[in-house]
């Protein structure tokens, strides 16, 4: 069947994962391939003394011990500052020391049993306030000595790894001009990505040196060059393949399994070694960052927001990994999608004896927006005004400005708001009254709350793309973007598809290989569909120009009077010839020629830079080429008797510029509205100095489909002139206002205001009882 852009496509990988084809990386094998294990520190904070491996190495079957000194590189993405191997130090409970390849995985681990470390216990940090004392131990000595990139900014001789300062106008000025000013305290706990799949990969080292990854890398290009970087060798000397990948969210990045493979396989001539993380190593290996806000913010008495102020403290666990660009990003998000004239937003992120925080899905934005949306309905229920209201009131439209000082474009953020008000509210009953039915024993009330997002992407950044026209008039996109379950190959084939009025079933899409596939900076920040996007359309519209110049002459018509749909380029008059047709009578008969499509796309002309001049734009900048919106209302059920909360319904509104494919998109925002109702209910880890008491799905509790509730959503499409069809990035926006809806629903019901993530029943239940003792002593 023909599936334009717009038509729901059934996703082109739906087969081969509900018929169990699809290869993920535990199920590769190659030839003579070894198992690696990696042994963890027992420690938080320690020097390594010494480490004895010969025991483990006489044991049968074993191929390889490295310790860090054996490898002793470090990689990283803002900051070089991650050991492949632990080298002098540990810095948290569980970092790789010594690893081990066997021929099964059992030997592995017994091996590791026989290796021996000699630690000196150091003291450790575990609380970012705590780390940013001038007496706190330093986790990294060297820190100023460090590589990194340009956007990070570290304080040697501090645990700092990252100082982001903005302003916009003047926020002194506007607490003076404000009638009321509000301040609060917001915390939001590290989180784990909890993907189906846990981290894996194989890595071989051939003879001449030359390092192959397969696994499950959302960004192989950039982890070639991380590799690369690393070892001081040239990227075309790193090869990555990415096959299927059972769910990312950010946790899939940089190199985590890959660390230990690559350093296993440099030593096992040329023997492959699969790496396969254990849940537990998992929960130990990446985190989303955990956040301390404080906000301050000036209005007038009819609402109006005159100054926000917000300062943010992010757990970075003790490594940079992403940290120190995601602080930037959520801090040039902090003002949320509100016109604030004034605005100052600082944020420090800070080194800890924990796991390394990294990316996760909306990269800081759910952090900021827990706290701004929670304000929000704090002011608005002081001032008498309603949440809709209120926000309605100060709502960011065309041209606004972020407190980057870029104005916004295409923005959809009223439309969100009026089809989510219109939606929540649309029965007459109150918005707090008892409910009993469906919901068991107990008290119960009922309550509604509204959050908003804005979310922009990572910029500037690159995509490459080809699309061939083969020789019999099928077609195939050649993309380095990975699909980790957002459809992203479907919205890619859906383009090409589009362009070349092809059957969408005769179009296929590679995998990443980044000997073969060009170059893509990444499939993250929701990125893909408007970078990719944009990528593949160039590809498909230069094999179009192709095609039409060799048929015009077959056809004796003028290029520029043809058309293409239906496999078949056309005449005015009426006259045909398929593509297999032209090609054949172009090249000639067997001559196996096809048509080579190419594009690249990166963002030049970015817009609403009126404010700003002409300014340079460096990777991970804090400019944005495109902004998307969305509005989400929640209903809520407590039972004042326990303080449980049950999500009864989703009402949510998403400005996605075009809905290339639309069930792709509801079911996107399906999933990260799940992500976020755990990420407001129930997830956390817990520590006891530095260890992860709850590191498996026993203890660490995720959603199931039985917590979910209906979600009603709408797709609002207020397109961007740069984007492929007027698309924009969606995929993380349904995750990062989640949390504050419910919360602020969980006050409407019960008058409860919690202001530390995740809204357990034991935190309500307290506020409830101090709520009742509190009006019995009066």
């Amino acid at each position: 069947m023909y599936f334009k852009v717009g038509d729901p496509l059934v996703r082109v990988d739906s087969v081969a994962k509900v018929t169990g084809q699809a290869s993920y990386a535990a199920d590769v094998s190659l030839s003579g391939m070894l198992y690696g294990k990696a042994l963890g520190s027992p420690y938080a904070h320690a020097r390594i003394k010494s480490v004895k491996t010969e025991k483990a190495r006489a044991l049968a079957g074993v191929r390889a011990v490295v310790a860090g000194r054996d490898f002793p590189h470090l990689h990283g993405e803002c900051i070089i500052n991650i050991p492949f191997l632990a080298i002098d130090k540990v810095r948290y409970i569980g970092e790789p020391v010594v690893a081990v390849a066997a021929e099964d995985v059992a030997t592995a681990e017994q091996a590791l049993e026989l290796v021996e470390v000699e630690y000196e216990e150091l003291p450790a940090v575990f609380d970012p306030e705590e780390a940013l004392k001038p007496e706190a131990p330093l986790i990294h000595e060297d820190l100023g000595k460090y590589q990194a990139i340009s956007a990070v900014k570290v304080v040697p001789g501090t645990n700092i790894c990252q100082n982001v300062v903005f302003d916009l106008g003047d926020v002194g000025k506007g607490f003076l001009q404000s009638d009321h000013i509000f301040e609060d305290r917001f915390t939001t706990p590290q989180v784990q990505h909890a993907t189906i799949e846990p981290h894996g990969c194989i890595a071989q080292v051939d003879a001449t040196g030359r390092i192959t990854v397969w696994g499950q890398n959302d960004s192989p290009h950039r982890a070639r060059k991380e590799i690369a970087q690393a070892l001081g060798i040239p990227q075309a000397k790193v090869r990555v393949v990415t096959g299927y990948v059972g769910g990312n969210f950010g946790g899939k990045g940089g190199l985590k399994p890959e660390a230990v493979a690559i350093a296993l396989a440099s030593k096992t001539r040329g023997r492959p070694v699969k790496v396969v993380f254990s849940r537990e190593e998992v929960f130990k290996t990446v985190t989303r960052s955990g956040c301390i806000i404080s906000l301050k913010t000036g209005v007038r008495q009819d609402g109006t927001l005159l100054a926000r102020e917000m300062r943010v403290i992010w757990d970075m666990g003790a490594y940079a990994e992403k940290g120190p660009t995601i602080s930037l990003h959520a801090s040039t998000l902090a003002s949320g999608p509100y016109a604030i004239p004034n605005m100052r937003v600082a944020s420090v992120s800070v080194f800890t004896n924990k796991p390394m925080a990294g990316a996760m899905r909306g990269y800081g934005a759910p952090q900021v927006a827990f706290a701004y949306e929670s304000q929000n309905d704090i002011i608005a229920e002081a001032l008498g005004i309603s949440p809709f209201d209120f926000r309605m009131k100060n709502a960011a439209d065309e041209g606004t400005p972020t407190v980057t000082k870029q104005r916004l474009y295409a923005v959809g953020m009223k439309e969100c708001l009026k089809r989510v008000g219109s939606g929540l509210y649309k029965e007459t009953e109150r918005a707090v009254e008892s409910v009993d039915k469906g919901l068991g024993y107990g008290r119960w009330v009922r309550g509604k709350g509204l959050a908003c997002i804005m979310k922009s992407t990572k910029t500037p950044t690159v995509s490459a793309a080809y699309v061939k026209i083969d020789e019999d008039g099928s077609g195939s996109v050649v993309t380095s973007t990975v699909e980790v379950g957002q459809g992203a190959h479907t919205v890619l084939v859906q383009i090409a598809g589009d362009i070349l009025g092809l059957d969408t079933e005769g179009i296929t899409v590679s995998f990443a290989d980044t000997d073969v596939t060009p170059y893509d900076t990444s499939t993250t920040a929701s990125r893909s569909t408007f970078h990719m996007g944009n990528a593949v359309r160039l590809a498909a519209e230069d094999a179009k120009r192709q095609l039409l110049g060799m048929a015009a002459p077959l056809l004796h018509s003028e290029k520029e009077t043809l058309t293409i749909h239906d496999g078949s380029v056309w005449s005015p008059d009426g006259r045909s010839l398929s593509f297999a047709q032209v090609l054949k009578g172009t090249f000639g008969a067997g001559a196996g020629a096809a048509i080579l499509g190419k594009g690249v796309y990166t963002p030049e002309d970015i817009l609403g830079l009126e404010d700003i001049g002409k300014v340079k734009m460096e990777a991970f900048s804090s400019l944005a080429v495109f902004h998307s919106y969305a509005a989400l209302g929640a209903e809520v059920a407590v039972d004042l008797e326990t303080g449980v909360v049950k999500v009864l319904r989703f009402v949510a509104a998403h400005d996605v510029g075009k809905a290339i494919n639309p069930v792709n998109c509801r079911q996107q925002i399906e999933g990260a509205l799940s992500m976020g109702l755990g990420y407001g209910l129930m997830e956390e880890y817990v520590w006891e100095e530095g260890k992860v008491l709850n590191a498996d799905f026993l203890d660490y509790a995720i959603p199931t489909a039985l917590d979910c509730p209906p979600a009603e959503i709408t797709l609002v499409e207020k397109a961007h002139p740069q984007g492929p069809y007027g698309a924009k990035g969606m995929g993380e926006m349904a995750n990062a206002h989640t949390a504050p809806a419910i919360a602020n629903a969980v006050c409407n019901a019960c008058g409860v205001r919690i202001r530390d993530l995740p809204l357990k029943p034991a935190k309500i239940l307290k506020e409830l009882r101090a709520q009742k003792g509190h009006k019995e002593d009066d």
